[in-house]
């Protein structure tokens, strides 16, 4: 969706959770000495800076890193990032998932990227620059021409807006043959707790689907503000790497605290 930008919604409490645990599987992966390749296929713009006027509009920061970074230890991989990326850039700076990923990854790993939105394309190509191969295109397309990449070793994060109602139709069908395709690859989807209800389809197919190492974490949190229907963030993990569920379930005490 071309009018989506994430900057009115960095640093919220999806992104914490999102962001914390997609940074715990990241360090875990890097504990052996063998490359990673890391696919992303809604990538925004990669560096937000949360004292901007779009930022400000929503206050949905306020309620997330500013609430909660406190309550997640230093030591976390999240953490250690964040830290790294506000001292290059600023204490107002939050990492969007490509840049997060590119701190905690190495030199030898590969990063191949994808933003549809032609600013936020350009704005992340700036921030990428010698980082991660940057696509212009939409986010499926380049997972399925990449997969399997090289090295085979990796993760992919499907983090789409939503704001095209059929994704949650045709996300679980893109990521049954990915994993046809990729069946090493760990594949990370990140989906919002909607009032509605409208994720729990596709979770159905999902779950229905009987996916090699399927792990399903969900926090509760309420609406940032009057009106807001997300009242929660979901991830759900093909091949989750071993001691996915301990790092979840402690990291959801930083939002139950």
């Amino acid at each position: 969706m071309l009018s989506y930008q994430h900057i009115y919604h960095a640093g919220n409490p999806a992104d914490v959770h999102k962001h914390a645990l997609l940074a715990w599987m990241l360090s875990y992966l890097t504990r052996k000495d063998k490359p990673l390749s890391y696919l992303e296929t809604h990538s925004g713009r990669g560096l937000y800076h949360l004292a901007s006027d779009a930022a400000q509009k929503t206050g949905e920061a306020a309620a997330g890193v500013a609430a909660l970074q406190d309550k997640i230890s230093r030591n976390h991989p999240y953490r250690q990032a964040l830290d790294a990326i506000r001292h290059k850039h600023g204490e107002d700076a939050y990492p969007g998932s490509p840049l997060l990923a590119s701190t905690l990854l190495r030199k030898g790993d590969r990063l191949h990227v994808a933003e549809l939105h032609p600013q936020e394309y350009a704005a992340l190509s700036e921030v990428m620059v010698h980082k991660a191969k940057c696509y212009p295109v939409d986010g499926f397309e380049m997972a399925h021409a990449v997969a399997p990449p090289e090295p085979r070793r990796g993760l992919l994060l499907i983090d789409p807006s939503y704001e095209i109602k059929s994704d949650y139709e045709t996300i679980p069908t893109q990521i049954l043959k990915l994993h046809r395709k990729w069946n090493v690859g760990v594949i990370a989807l990140w989906y919002p707790v909607l009032t509605s209800g409208a994720h729990a389809s596709m979770l159905g197919k999902l779950e229905s689907a009987k996916l090699p190492g399927a792990y399903r974490h969900e926090v509760r949190f309420p609406p940032v503000r009057e009106g807001h229907r997300m009242v929660g963030s979901g991830m759900f993990v093909v091949n989750a790497p071993f001691g996915t569920d301990e790092a979840a379930n402690t990291l959801a005490k930083a939002f139950a605290a």
